[in-house]
């Protein structure tokens, strides 16, 4: 989808198939057109630049509050939800945590403890990383730092995507 939109704006495609075995494995970051956020680059969304800790996303939001914010289990009504019908983030964001996990660019793996800048994950692996939970999870799962794994080829009704473009 990010280089089928891509195309249509007529920007560079950030995806490749690199072993030309029909998926596409490979992306450049640094290109212009759509694709799925890193996972460094979600959680820095998702918390609207805050870089001091709070347990979901920025000081506005606690237990008490994040139905404000968020789809989850027990106010969803058993449905994802049109995006914007919940409070935006400080960013202006809509949905970042609860309503759907959000696919990233990332492989999932283990995080190795040093301080890094902008980091883009492992090269490989079997899972890509989820972020944000979802309309069917319990509040927990919505806190920005919370993150799952799953096959890329996985397809349900709990998982979406959010494409993004690098700053030209």
């Amino acid at each position: 989808y990010c280089n089928w939109l891509s195309a249509q704006k007529s920007l560079p495609l950030c995806y490749t198939d690199s072993n030309n075995d029909g998926n596409l494995d490979t992306v450049d970051i640094q290109k212009d057109g759509y694709r799925l956020p890193t996972e460094a680059e979600w959680e820095y969304a998702c918390r609207a630049g805050e870089t001091t800790f709070y347990n979901y996303y920025w000081v506005n939001m606690t237990p008490d509050t994040i139905g404000d914010y968020c789809w989850y289990g027990s106010n969803s009504g058993g449905q994802p939800h049109i995006v914007g019908t919940k409070l935006p983030n400080n960013f202006g964001l809509f949905d970042m945590s609860g309503n759907l996990w959000e696919w990233v660019n990332d492989w999932y793996g283990n995080y190795d403890g040093t301080a890094q800048t902008d980091p883009t994950g492992p090269g490989t692996g079997s899972a890509r990383v989820l972020r944000g939970g979802s309309w069917v999870n319990d509040p927990d799962y919505c806190r920005s730092a919370n993150r799952s794994g799953g096959p890329p080829d996985v397809r349900t009704f709990i998982l979406g995507f959010r494409p993004v473009r690098s700053a030209p």
